[in-house]
């Protein structure tokens, strides 16, 4: 009798060790081994920058022993409301990712909060009125992006006496730094007349689609003197386009990007682009850091901006030899 209640026990506490082992039995990878389990949606995988931005976040979770759960949103902002339910529903520790667009977050961001899970934005912002429904936000500065780019226009044209024609190739439009690398760029130019932008268009920060816009606005406008394109990859595109109306990219049309990836600072140093102003993709390493400390309950700043410089010519042959991305 002794030994059948013993094995009676025995075989209960097996039955529970295998029960408090179980998938689905905690609340994330921390509550079973310590370890974190982040879900990430991305934007997607539109340019250089972005397929950088992604290397960063798996290698750095990589190293930081963080269980990384990736979504490719494919620019579409459904995508990523979809990945961030699911993220819920799988009871993650922490969710990061990078919206496609500034509006229409609160319904999920709500959900995320009443689950008990912190959010970190990563690149770009939110324009929800309720700043509790995530934790930081860890990216550029996209209006100085803006201004910085303006600032070197109004220097470079400072001494010119006509009006100076310029043409924007605009990010995804809503999106945080398209509508903010606009306004930064106007606010600058705006104080001197001289200076229009004759026109403006979305080229979803593709390269396709830089160049595509920009054939259109080499139809429609003989006379451009200059073309700020939000990222490098409109901008590389946009090239294309000039050379192919037999113009020379950088001295009939000086050429203002934002990123400076490899293939931008390329073109730099060889003069086909003007100045690029650094958008800095890397941001693995701090977004794992403030996701460790969100999970333990620490206090974050409720806005982490990353370091970033500008690259002229000489200063973009010398940095490409060590250039990451």
């Amino acid at each position: 009798m002794f030994k059948r209640i013993s094995a009676l026990l025995l075989a209960g506490a097996v039955t529970m060790t295998m029960a408090g082992c179980g998938g689905d039995g905690g609340s994330g990878g921390s509550a079973d081994d310590g370890k974190i389990t982040m879900g990430f949606s991305q934007v997607g995988a539109e340019s250089g920058w972005r397929t950088a931005n992604t290397k960063s976040v798996q290698d750095s979770a990589k190293s930081a022993g963080v269980d990384l759960k990736f979504s490719d949103a494919q620019q579409k902002q459904e995508n990523q409301i979809k990945a961030i339910r699911s993220y819920i529903q799988q009871k993650v520790d922490v969710i990061a990712f990078s919206p496609v667009v500034e509006s229409g977050w609160d319904t999920v961001l709500k959900e995320a909060q009443s689950a008990k899970i912190p959010v970190i934005l990563t690149d770009r912002a939110v324009d929800s009125a309720d700043t509790s429904l995530y934790k930081t936000f860890l990216g550029s500065d996209f209006v100085e992006e803006g201004r910085k780019a303006g600032t070197w226009l109004t220097e470079a044209f400072k001494d010119s006496k006509d009006p100076v024609n310029i043409v924007e190739l605009q990010g995804t439009t809503g999106s945080a730094p398209a509508n903010d690398r606009k306004a930064g760029f106007a606010e600058v130019i705006g104080a001197d007349p001289k200076f229009k932008v004759i026109a403006s268009q979305t080229g979803d920060f593709t390269r396709a689609k830089g160049k595509e816009v920009m054939e259109a606005f080499l139809k429609a406008n003989p006379d451009i003197d200059v073309l700020y394109a939000h990222n490098d990859d409109m901008g590389l595109g946009a090239i294309e386009a000039i050379e192919g109306a037999g113009k020379v990219p950088g001295k009939d049309i000086k050429i203002i990007t934002i990123d400076a990836v490899k293939d931008g600072m390329q073109a730099l140093a060889d003069g086909k682009i003007s100045y690029i102003v650094e958008c800095s993709p890397l941001l693995g390493p701090q977004l794992m850091d403030l996701a460790k400390k969100a999970v333990k309950g620490e206090q974050i700043p409720a806005r982490v901006v990353t370091e970033e410089t500008t690259f002229t010519q000489e200063q973009a042959k010398e940095a490409l030899p060590s250039r990451q991305y």
